[in-house]
């Protein structure tokens, strides 16, 4: 019998990327579980677990194919990469002869290997890299940096330590990550209490000590009740503020009129048990987390749920303290050398952004940009033609509101190419689909991870593709060559290892221990009279200078959400621990596990619709828009809101497992690509509304 070899690995089945270690029999993948040397504790979710089904799949793109009938119809040619690497490649350098390098755009699911993807930008000469997070994380991106002036990413959730922790917009124990889900478990072993704020009952909400069941849209108004109780009930940490934070007075002079009192009117909480969240915080305090939101396109006024979570943290002393948001530490910060960039291969592009990020918005963060505003520059030319389109692992037809005035918005691209593992809504549309190796049967370039214990990591290929596929690195540097790129015409995976871990003192060799290469020995807390913050006063920002000088009030004040028409819902959505999105409802095992979404319905609202538990139902839009689920009646959902597990409602015939299976909440959102947070930059996908009926 063959021995087993364990490979470590990173896993690729959502944005996460946990590490793995995966067992391999005869050259194939037989076994994956997470990392022992991690926190994963070897653990993995159902998700990771079945990455060798993914990998298997026959309903998978399993050759180049180039459109050979109208898009959407499904008609290809398969052909050799060589033809398809020399089609995309002869297209693009007649495009950009015409329009310019500018005229080419990228979105991808962003995650910790941009650097290959932002350098193949720089080599084209175009400014244009996006990733997804106009739908996921912008706001909360955009909340980190008017407060700390910093990203989200620089200050870690130290769950572990934590003695309260408030997950708001964040349903961690089904959106799972794994080393948090760990933690967080560990801190309430460990005395940690935890609050949930959520519109339904989720797996979170069932392990709260506190759980508030809000109304949908008043976030903003909670937060500001919670904020004037610490100012006015004198629960903050007044040193700390005073040495640590500008504006405070501004801030006090405006949450006046925000009484407890007020937000349970507008909330449906109680004061009092406002009143006493905010003590239990200042009991715990420094050593609280409220959690600032993950993905937090949802309403209109997110980016200030997210900024007044940051800032409650701040009045906490929760910044740099043990147990709260202490400052990450990238390599330079332990004495040591960070990985080359290969973007500094190549100049940056002087042309401004299609997408007004960074000019036309200064106040937003210019480096993944808001893909969905770039979208206009295809219909407008303003303030240049877009006309190239390349999404990589990126489906914006299932991701985006109202995917239909998606697909108007690119009728004038001359090219639109997915690099995508797997069939989605955006690759059937294409003009090319470059088949992207799955995590398993791919390398990726080395990343870095900032961290109390910072660390370099690398995925390496597990096994050879089942199918004809490619890794990126592949796929970029074979496009490279044929653009004349010089600087990416990498020949191996070893070649842009090697060149990333100049100066480090570390080699690839280091990697085989555990998969991770560990830049200290402990984790290091640097106090906050240590850290110096980038933004305008030096300080904790409550009013952000750097919004102010856009022209952008970052205390506006507080607009209740609009109720439902009469008959009609807030339409919501969110996360199951089985599925990523769209990206799994096809996978041969998680269909099994959970083949359809249901739509949430509370039991007072479902008796005047005639509904019962299980009745099948058609949700409409406005404007004709309908999707066919079964009902689910739940006390364990707000009655405003009707709610579904996003990702579901394909229409694929290459998905056999997935078509026809539940409705795509995304698709009954007419409209939904012009209304988004002007102070953060997201899409807001709940402030929709549908009605419901039985069929």
């Amino acid at each position: 019998m063959t021995a087993t070899k364990s490979v470590f690995s990173v896993c690729g089945m959502c944005t996460v990327r946990c590490p793995i270690q995966v067992d391999v029999r005869d050259g194939k993948a037989v076994r994956i579980q997470g990392n022992e040397f991690s926190p994963l504790k070897g653990g993995l979710c159902a998700r990771g677990a079945a990455g060798i089904a993914l990998e298997q799949d026959p309903e998978k793109p399993q050759t180049p194919l180039i459109r050979v009938g109208e898009r959407g119809e499904g008609k290809w040619r398969s052909v050799s990469w060589d033809e398809a690497l020399d089609y995309v490649a002869d297209k693009l350098k007649g495009i950009m002869a015409e329009h310019g390098p500018r005229s080419v755009l990228w979105s991808d699911r962003g995650g910790p290997f941009p650097d290959l993807h932002q350098a193949f930008m720089l080599g084209i000469g175009s400014p244009n890299y996006c990733n997804h997070d106009a739908s996921c994380a912008r706001n909360v991106q955009h909340g980190a940096q008017s407060v700390i002036g910093v990203g989200r990413k620089m200050v870690a959730y130290d769950l572990r330590n934590a003695k309260h922790i408030i997950l708001q917009t964040r349903n961690i124990m089904e959106a799972i990550n794994v080393a948090e889900v760990n933690a967080t478990l560990d801190g309430m072993a460990g005395g940690a209490k935890l609050t949930v704020i959520d519109i339904r009952g989720t797996v979170s909400a069932s392990k709260a000590d506190n759980f508030f069941l809000i109304r949908p849209g008043t976030d903003y108004a909670f937060n500001l009740g919670v904020i004037h109780a610490l100012i006015y009930d004198d629960l903050y940490n007044k040193e700390y503020v005073e040495q640590f934070v500008e504006g405070f007075d501004r801030l006090k002079e405006f949450v006046k009129p925000y009484t407890p009192e007020w937000a349970a009117a507008e909330t449906g909480a109680t004061a009092e048990g406002i009143r006493d969240l905010a003590r239990q915080l200042s009991a715990a305090a420094p050593s609280v987390i409220w959690h600032p939101g993950w993905m937090v396109a949802r309403y209109n006024d997110s980016f200030q749920v997210c900024r007044t979570a940051y800032i409650i943290n701040a009045l906490l002393g929760a910044f740099a303290a043990k147990g709260g948001l202490p400052f990450v530490n990238t390599a330079k910060e332990v004495g040591r050398k960070g990985l080359k960039k290969l973007v500094d291969l190549f100049p940056k592009p002087e042309e401004k952004r299609a997408d007004g990020v960074g000019w036309k918005y200064p106040q937003f963060d210019a480096g993944p940009g808001l893909v969905n505003l770039a979208y206009d520059a295809i219909v407008t030319g303003e303030p240049y033609p877009i006309r190239a389109y390349l999404c990589f692992r990126h489906d914006p037809l299932m991701a985006m509101p109202d995917p239909e005035a998606v697909k108007k918005k690119w009728e004038k691209l001359d090219l639109l190419v997915s690099i995508t593992f797997s069939w989605s809504d955006t690759a059937w549309h294409s003009d090319v689909v470059l088949p992207l190796s799955t995590y398993l049967a791919r390398e990726s370039i080395i990343a870095g991870k900032a961290g109390l214990k910072p660390q370099f990591f690398v995925r390496k290929r597990v096994q050879e593709p089942t199918f004809d596929s490619k890794a990126e690195w592949e796929i970029l540097c074979g496009l490279a060559k044929r653009l004349g790129i010089e600087g990416l015409s990498f020949d191996s995976i070893e070649d842009i290892w090697n060149y990333q871990l100049q100066e480090t003192g570390v080699t690839i060799e280091d990697f085989d221990a555990k998969g991770f290469v560990e830049l200290a020995d402990k984790p290091l807390y640097r106090p906050m009279s240590e850290i110096t913050l980038p933004t305008p006063s030096g300080k904790i920002e409550m009013v952000s200078g750097k919004w102010a000088k856009a022209g952008h009030e970052t205390l506006p004040p507080y607009v209740s959400p609009a109720s439902p028409p009469e008959g009609m819902f807030r339409i919501a959505f969110g996360r199951v621990g089985v599925h990523t999105q769209g990206h799994t409802v096809n996978n041969p095992l998680l269909a099994e596990q959970m083949p359809e979404n249901v739509a949430w319905i509370h039991p007072s609202r479902a008796e005047k619709l005639g509904i019962a538990d299980g009745d099948l139902v058609e949700v409409f839009s406005g404007k004709g828009q309908t999707g066919r689920l079964k009902a689910f009646v739940t006390e364990c959902v707000h009655p405003e809101a009707l709610f579904m597990v996003h990702g579901f409602g394909h229409k694929l015939p290459a998905e056999s497992r997935a078509i026809g299976k539940g409705a795509a909440d995304n698709e009954l959102m007419p409209g939904g690509l012009e209304c988004w947070d002007k102070g953060g930059g997201c899409l807001s996908m709940q402030e929709h509304f549908v009605g419901v009926r039985k069929i």
